[in-house]
């Protein structure tokens, strides 16, 4: 028996219903409250999401003196949006940036931790001298990387995936021993597949302008060197994070919801059109009548809620895949670890057939991370291992990997992993088609909205942003 919410449009203010409490749908529930508040307008905020707690993947806990992040530890500070919101929640005092003095990372070939050369940026050199004499390429390689300063522009009209962008402009070695092991460091996924466009747009333009990736970087890192510095990057470094975990913005965002909005443990079934407005079908048997709908969630989560307003629509999301990744931290003392630890981390090519995609030193990263005489270790894994294997299988698979590679045979003081299933948008070749037909079928449905990772962006200052403009799209048709 369903049993439906109070109708929209009472004295109490119109009603937007969320389905997600993870980062995104809680910046647009923040950003509707501020609308409502400046307008001096009321509004009903119902957010509905399946999980016990808010805040999707981002998970922050302190055990055993360490702080540990489940999901992701930072952000970036180019992208405003999360830095914004920060400031917003009254949290600037609590935003830190990396380590000054070890702001070095590596990568794993042949069974060596080498640096990464200085000035390198994802897919390219910044900076030549380092680029030349570091060891992780061959003489051959650089020599084929260096056409890239005399090569022709691409076709700028056709989407490219980034593996073939890459190979493209500096060569095959680059590709697997530098570009590939620090793409899957922030997109888990092939670079076969994955869409420059969608996903690193800004080499795509430093092809168009400038012909070149190593004149390009060469000439921004000369702009970089006049007196006039971004503020944020000044400031905070490209990472920033929170000195009491990214949990502490979640906490903050719930916080300011009105009693009994939230409503965890409560799965949306289905999504209806009503003659003046919404109706969202809960598990439960409810049905929520709104005026509006964000969905913020995975786009193929969202697929099948959407299926009774748009075949079209949910078969565009439906489209859009994802993969699983995982996280696996580990403490140590420091006197069990053999090797010194002055960086980041290290990430590990897709050659040297390890289970492992990356290694970050989180406590050398970032301050507070672990108790004095101790270092915790943040160890990423996805693809068919993340996928198949449970908890402690991927531990186990860390562990040896680290014994591989650096040693490392001390059992860890601390051990936690957690899995993401399905969480990580993939932005294959196609991904920004894919998204126009999404934009263009939403246009047809006002007050419906979608926010999260699947459409412009996979990392947290893009689920702010994503939250926020979908609260804008909602804010046209309620407040």
């Amino acid at each position: 028996m369903s049993h439906p919410a109070a109708p929209s449009g009472t004295p109490g203010g119109p009603r937007v219903v969320i389905v997600g409490a993870g980062i995104a749908g809680l910046a647009c529930a923040a950003r509707l409250l501020d609308r409502a508040r400046s307008g001096r307008r009321p509004i009903r905020l119902t957010i509905l999401d399946a999980a016990p707690r808010a805040g999707g993947v981002i998970a922050s806990e302190r055990r055993d003196g360490f702080l540990v992040e489940r999901g992701p530890d930072c952000f970036i500070t180019e992208k405003p949006w999360a830095l914004d919101l920060c400031r917003r929640l009254g949290l600037e005092d609590q935003v830190i940036g990396t380590n000054p003095d070890c702001r070095r990372s590596f990568v794993l070939l042949k069974g060596r931790i080498l640096p990464i050369p200085e000035g390198y940026q994802l897919m390219a050199p910044g900076r030549l001298l380092p680029f030349a004499t570091t060891p992780i390429l061959s003489l051959g390689g650089k020599i084929r990387a260096a056409f890239d300063l005399v090569l022709p522009r691409g076709d700028a009209r056709a989407d490219e995936s980034l593996a073939s962008f890459v190979r493209r402009r500096l060569g095959g070695q680059v590709l697997e021993r530098l570009a590939q092991p620090l793409v899957a460091g922030i997109y888990n996924a092939d670079p076969e597949r994955l869409s420059l466009r969608a996903t690193m747009p800004r080499f795509l333009e430093m092809e168009r302008e400038d012909r070149s990736l190593i004149l390009a970087l060469a000439r921004a890192r000369r702009r970089r060197a006049r007196p006039e510095q971004g503020v944020s990057g000044a400031r905070y470094s490209l990472f920033a994070t929170l000195r009491d975990g990214l949990q502490t913005m979640i906490d903050r965002l719930a916080g300011l919801l009105p009693p009994d909005a939230l409503r965890l443990g409560v799965r949306a079934a289905s999504l209806t059109r009503e003659h003046s407005g919404w109706s969202v079908a809960t598990s439960e048997g409810e049905r929520v009548s709104a005026d509006a709908v964000v969905l913020a969630m995975p786009a193929n989560a969202a697929a099948p809620l959407v299926r009774e307003v748009g075949a079209g629509l949910a078969d565009a999301l439906g489209s859009i895949p994802y993969g699983t990744s995982a996280t696996v931290n580990l403490g140590y003392r420091l006197e069990d670890i053999p090797f010194p630890v002055r960086g980041f981390g290290f990430v590990v090519p897709r050659s040297e057939g390890l289970a492992l995609i990356a290694c970050s030193f989180s406590s050398v990263k970032f301050e507070g991370r672990a108790r004095a005489g101790t270092i915790l270790l943040r160890c990423f894994l996805g693809g068919p291992e993340a996928e198949r294997a449970g908890p402690g299988e991927l531990e186990g698979a860390v562990r040896e990997d680290l014994r591989r590679t650096l040693r490392l045979t001390a059992s860890p003081i601390l051990a936690v992993t957690s899995v993401w299933r399905g969480a990580m948008a993939q932005y294959e070749v196609g991904h920004l088609d894919r998204v126009e037909r999404v934009e263009a079928l939403l246009k047809r449905l006002p007050g419906l909205a979608l926010a999260g990772n699947g459409l412009r962006g996979v990392g947290v200052p893009d689920c702010v942003r994503s939250g926020e403009d979908a609260a804008e799209a909602a804010a046209t048709v309620v407040v």
